[in-house]
């Protein structure tokens, strides 16, 4: 997609990777709506835009409310071209309280089945639209501690896939982010965490691969926008971890396993 002159939404755009992606799509001449319900957060984002030469306005919105997506539609920028599903939180440690299984999918996963289901069907009457889900390599390998994280971040990669796989005739694009450790303050959050559980599933990602920073996921995230690409790993080397887990699964499980138990060995709340 070109992506001069589109508007594009951004949810969790108050800091972090949205924040990111917010700057990154306004730099390649989009015009964007920064979503948050950090609404001091996403006005500074947009701020950062306009101070840059970009435009961008702020609007306060919880992505997993229809009515906030479809206000999201309604602003001065007219018809949305590229929507970003960037909010999402870790959520519970463990097996987690049915109230808590209920915001992290209403997060994770139902905010991107409710965005696609008002902006789809204007897409495809325009014939063109572009759907960027931010998932998480949890969504590929799994997220050790966390079992809403890992469920939700499987389900919104296969809810993209659906979308690619159904709507790419009819004009529609998907990109689907995955990326490992990246120096937000979600992350930070988790690797401060007073529970054993959480300080497993941050170390497990921390010593992953290198923590990069939101701008690298929002470069290549851009990058595969433009070319029409599905899979985006700001961590390439998730695919070669991806192909070791598809090729024999119970090796793999073995590994996660014996891997979990060396970060309980270390993991120490407070420290």
């Amino acid at each position: 997609m070109d992506i001069d002159g589109t508007t594009a939404v951004v949810t969790g755009g108050g800091s972090g990777i949205g924040a990111a992606l917010a700057e990154a799509f306004a730099a390649a001449g989009a015009r964007v709506v920064v979503a948050d319900l950090d609404e001091p957060g996403a006005a500074a984002t947009a701020a950062r835009i306009e101070s840059a030469g970009g435009n961008a306005v702020a609007v306060r919105a919880d992505a997993s409310a229809t009515a906030d997506i479809e206000a999201l539609t309604r602003t001065e920028f007219g018809p949305v071209d590229i929507y970003v599903a960037n909010a999402g939180i870790i959520g519970a440690s463990g097996l987690g309280t049915d109230e808590e299984w209920d915001r992290i999918l209403a997060v994770n996963l139902r905010a991107h089945i409710r965005a696609a289901d008002v902006l789809v069907p204007q897409w495809i009457s325009r014939g063109r639209g572009y759907f960027v889900s931010v998932a998480s390599a949890a969504g590929l390998l799994s997220q050790i501690g966390a079992a809403g994280y890992a469920v939700t971040k499987h389900a919104a990669v296969g809810f993209a896939e659906w979308l690619a796989i159904t709507y790419g005739d009819d004009g529609v694009g998907v990109s689907c982010v995955c990326p490992l450790g990246v120096d937000t303050p979600l992350l930070h959050a988790v690797r401060n965490s007073a529970e054993t559980d959480a300080l497993v599933g941050a170390e497990s990602i921390v010593q992953s691969g290198d923590v990069i920073t939101p701008q690298d996921v929002a470069t290549v995230t851009v990058e595969a926008v433009q070319a029409g690409r599905f899979l985006v790993l700001p961590h390439p080397h998730v695919l070669d971890l991806y192909r070791r887990k598809g090729s024999d699964y119970d090796r793999w499980i073995a590994g996660m396993r014996r891997y979990q138990r060396s970060l309980r060995g270390t993991a120490v709340p407070g420290t």
